[in-house]
């Protein structure tokens, strides 16, 4: 695993080793920052269950101004401090082990709002329109923050989710990614389809 672009371009990522984290692969992450525009101009990103970091440290790289990490389990924080370190994030890394739902209302009470985040959680874990539901309402999305889910390609989700558009969906062999933008004003105007590979 490397980053792909930006600041950080070429640097090598360490994985988690063993089974239970399952890295986005090099060539799902650069489809990933292709659909949702490949450089950023500031603004937070949030990586939900950050395994290796990887989605975050991209975003950096490309230009968030800082990403904030969480996983549950130590040896993926451990991974993410050393990968954020080897980049050279500094300051603009925060990581903490945490569940996503502890994780959300912590930072809530400190009142950021991402322009960017990113789900990757255990492809059994199929709820994650509710968790966009969540981020919304307890107001920690920028209007148009944009919302990559990567999943299970056997699993759907809705093309609409309250006030979150769809994107882009794209399937690449048994992994899927479903990119919605959130819309403030709740003005939903379709999707803008979908790739299979």
């Amino acid at each position: 695993m490397r980053v792909i672009a930006g600041a950080a371009k070429g640097r090598t990522l360490k994985a988690v080793p063993g089974m239970n984290t399952r890295p986005t692969t090099d060539k799902v992450k650069e489809a990933i920052f292709s659909m949702i525009g490949p450089f950023f101009d500031g603004g937070a990103a949030l990586d939900l269950f950050a395994g290796t970091g990887g989605l975050g440290i991209e975003a950096w790289s490309r230009g968030a101004e800082r990403a904030i990490f969480i996983d549950k389990e130590k040896l993926s924080i451990d991974i993410i401090r050393h990968n954020t370190n080897a980049v050279g994030m500094g300051g603009a890394a925060e990581i903490y082990r945490n569940d996503a739902d502890r994780a959300i209302k912590l930072l809530e009470k400190r009142g950021i709002a991402f322009s960017l985040v990113f789900l990757d959680p255990p492809y059994r874990m199929k709820e994650m329109d509710s968790l966009l539901v969540d981020l919304a309402q307890r107001s920690m999305l920028e209007d148009g923050a944009i919302v990559v889910v990567e999943h299970d390609a056997d699993h759907e989700y809705p093309d609409e989710i309250e006030r979150f558009e769809l994107m882009r969906k794209a399937k690449y062999g048994d992994t899927a990614v479903t990119i919605y933008t959130y819309n403030q004003s709740g003005d939903i105007n379709g999707g803008q389809g979908n790739e299979t590979e």
